[in-house]
């Protein structure tokens, strides 16, 4: 029985922990030739390893994708490894310290590099050989932080990631919708997805697998304004990735898409 995608080859930025790597198994469990682009190698190599055996196919490229010139080098590495590119997932991102108007100048452009910056070099990188290749699918990792606003107590009682974390993933929900316009013409489509409570290495205190561990950062905030009782998982994520990328998707673009238990509370 054939493989939703069979024969097509997949870059993963931060693929090496959470919701990267989760989607890593799942898109090579699907036929697909992974790359996974992350700035840490040990942690890299070693989801190559459980992904090869699991018998998937799969190379890890170090790469930082705040820095063009290690974008350049890492997009050209991949695509010389299994000589075209179909799908990208833009994920590697994070959130910054400090809170308007206290969050020290280069802190903000540090995150508005790494998530907004980050996002456009690999994609424009990417985007030759995706068009090389005959058009593909490209998703965006966006947050509902792009979409949500918060008042003077939520921000008191709940907390808050920086404000550039907030500016960086509304960035990334425009660059979404403008290279769906662009990529209409390369049957290339292009979408983002916004998390909510979803339990990562990087928005968790403690481990997942710690009892007195486990919790989202704002898991009373999301606890307050989900429809559907959380958190959510990786699996939960990848499983829209693989939707997005497939053919099942062929008539979706320039659509971004909450995964966010339904927040009620969004404006």
């Amino acid at each position: 029985m054939a493989k939703r995608l069979d024969s097509k080859v997949a870059i993963i930025t931060g693929g090496n922990s959470g919701i990267g790597e989760g989607t890593a198994h799942l898109l090579a469990k699907e036929g697909a030739r992974v790359i996974l682009l992350a700035r840490r190698e040990e942690q890299g190599q070693a989801v190559a390893s459980a992904i090869r055996d699991e018998g998937g196919e799969v190379t890890f490229i170090s790469c930082d994708v705040g820095d063009e010139d290690s974008v350049e080098s890492a997009i050209a590495e991949a695509a010389g490894t299994y000589g075209a590119i179909h799908i990208l997932f833009n994920n590697a991102g994070g959130g910054g310290r400090g809170h308007f108007p206290d969050e020290p100048t280069e802190e903000f452009s540090r995150v508005i590099n790494v998530n907004l910056n980050g996002t456009f070099y690999v994609s424009r990188a990417a985007w030759p050989h995706i068009v090389a290749a005959g058009g593909g699918a490209v998703v965006n990792m966006s947050s509902l932080a792009a979409q949500r606003g918060a008042s003077p107590k939520m921000h008191e009682m709940f907390g808050s990631t920086s404000a550039s974390y907030w500016a960086a993933k509304a960035g990334v929900d425009a660059l979404t919708r403008y290279m769906a316009g662009v990529g209409g013409a390369h049957n290339i489509r292009v979408n983002g997805i916004r998390p909510g409570q979803i339990m990562t290495p990087g928005a968790t205190r403690g481990t997942i697998t710690d009892p007195d561990g486990g919790h989202h950062a704002f898991e009373k905030l999301f606890d307050l304004m989900q429809i559907v009782e959380g958190p959510g998982y990786p699996v939960d994520v990848a499983n829209l990735v693989l939707f997005l990328v497939s053919d099942e998707s062929r008539f979706i673009t320039s659509e971004i898409i909450n995964i966010d238990g339904g927040v009620a509370a969004k404006i």
